[in-house]
């Protein structure tokens, strides 16, 4: 099985990458808090790899951080969730929300995501509240200006992913500063997230 792998970005994309590790390139599904934060193309990167082996396929899942990795196994062992539904929820929810919306019985939070309805988020939180262990939600994060937070907001209602807005909101202010008007960080921001 395939537990890492370090190389070079040959491409990337939201959903997926080609790494190139000793002259072979390996087609690895990512989730987009990975994604956000990932190097360039032709940057070294190392991941953390899931091996998933069915009877007809083997997909490689990466990850950034040994926590999504383990957080993503703990999901696939839920009835009734796959590998494409686990990368989903990591990408509609980061993962220590969703450790503590998990833990909280937050249903709520949960069927936000795309694809989690009532009965899926109910089996998540049934199967995975005890087997949290060693997943520490981090502490809440700052809270955004409000600003910030009205930009996040029309991104997402543009059909952005929460967590890429928010990164992609925090690298704009980073680069420009906060200073301006909400249309001059928005732009900056869409600018950003079509690269």
């Amino acid at each position: 099985m395939i537990a890492h792998l370090r190389g070079r970005i040959l491409e990337k994309h939201p959903t997926y990458l080609i790494l190139e590790v000793g002259g072979v390139g390996y087609e690895v599904t990512i989730s987009i808090p990975s994604f956000s934060g990932l190097p360039g193309e032709g940057a070294e990167v190392s991941l953390y790899i899931h091996t998933h082996v069915r009877e007809d396929s083997l997909a490689l899942y990466g990850f950034l951080r040994r926590e999504e990795k383990e957080l993503f196994e703990r999901l696939i062992s839920v009835s009734g969730i796959g590998p494409k539904l686990a990368i989903t929820v990591l990408s509609g929810m980061a993962a220590d929300a969703l450790v503590s919306a998990l833990r909280g019985n937050d249903l709520i939070a949960l069927t936000r995501i795309p694809g989690v309805g009532k009965k899926t988020a109910e089996r998540m939180v049934l199967e995975l509240r005890d087997k949290l262990e060693g997943l520490a939600a981090a502490p809440p994060p700052a809270p955004a200006s409000r600003m910030e937070e009205d930009v996040v907001s029309a991104l997402v209602n543009l059909g952005y992913q929460r967590p890429a807005a928010e990164q992609a909101v925090k690298r704009s202010i980073g680069r420009a500063g906060e200073s301006g008007s909400f249309e001059k960080l928005f732009r900056q921001t869409m600018a950003l997230l079509q690269k």
